[in-house]
């Protein structure tokens, strides 16, 4: 029997090794990425006013919880501090944002009402939390409520092929790698049907009401052409179906505020302690 043939390396000469040892890839966000947990300087964490503190960026994650807070303080006088934390220099490696996720990501969220305060992170599970602690934009019943979690869920397993996977190589890798981009380009395209497909047989994700799964899976579609500029690569318009969900949740002024707070445009709101801050 002949011997398999070898797969080439890339680069040319590349060979996977007996046992991995770090290396600092470079790139945009090169400086994040370490092969070990845990806090890289010692920092605590600013407190506001408010009984719940938000520790986030202005990115799709971030952008999930902002939009559900800013709902929240629509509709039911919910406050809120929001503090920005720059991945960029490294905040999320700080002592005091580790002891809230251990994980370094953002969005981390401590809820001081709570006696003691109370840890969430993971921006799938600060929705599921404030929702059921609010009892809103969640259904209640339990063929409702299962189907809701089915797409936030469905989001959270899948952000990682447009973020990590595609956005990573299409847009913040040091190289351009055709095999990557085509893999996580196909990926995301998968998706966008699998999601175009739901939206023509009901208004939002889980069925004719607005609920967290929108306010996840939103801000990472809106990501793919606003943060990656890549509408025209993965033909965006063709997606009839997401063009008209993602048109009607932007039109909330709940969701326009949230998309501000700890952004990066002219209209930022880099901090959040009050509706006064968007003034």
């Amino acid at each position: 029997m002949a011997a398999p043939a070898e797969i080439p390396g890339l680069p040319e000469g590349y060979k996977v090794p007996e046992v991995y040892e770090f290396q600092d890839l470079g790139g945009k966000m090169g400086a994040m990425n370490r092969h070990t947990a845990g806090k890289r300087s010692d920092e605590e964490l600013q407190v506001g006013e408010h009984p719940y503190q938000l520790y986030s960026l202005g990115t799709p994650n971030g952008h999930k919880v902002t939009i559900l807070l800013e709902e929240l303080n629509e509709l039911k006088g919910v406050e809120y501090d929001a503090w920005n934390i720059s991945i960029f220099e490294l905040k999320q490696f700080t002592s005091g944002f580790v002891e809230i996720n251990p994980n370094s990501k953002i969005p981390a969220f401590k809820d001081r009402s709570e006696d003691p305060p109370l840890r969430v992170f993971e921006s799938g599970n600060i929705l599921l939390y404030l929702a059921d602690k609010h009892k809103m934009f969640i259904p209640q019943d339990i063929r409702g409520r299962t189907e809701c979690l089915n797409w936030l869920f469905w989001q959270m397993g899948s952000a990682p092929m447009i973020g990590g996977g595609f956005g990573h190589f299409y847009n913040y890798a040091p190289v351009k790698i055709q095999y990557c981009i085509e893999r996580f380009s196909m990926e995301v395209k998968r998706l966008m049907d699998v999601l175009d497909k739901r939206l023509a047989e009901v208004e939002f994700v889980a069925g004719s009401e607005y609920s967290i799964a929108d306010m996840a899976i939103m801000p990472w579609v809106r990501c793919i052409t606003v943060g990656y500029k890549a509408a025209t690569f993965l033909s965006m318009a063709d997606y009839k179906n997401i063009a008209r969900w993602q048109e009607t949740i932007l039109q909330r002024p709940a969701v326009q505020r949230g998309l501000r707070v700890n952004g990066f445009g002219d209209d930022a709101v880099k901090e959040r302690h009050s509706a006064a801050d968007f003034q």
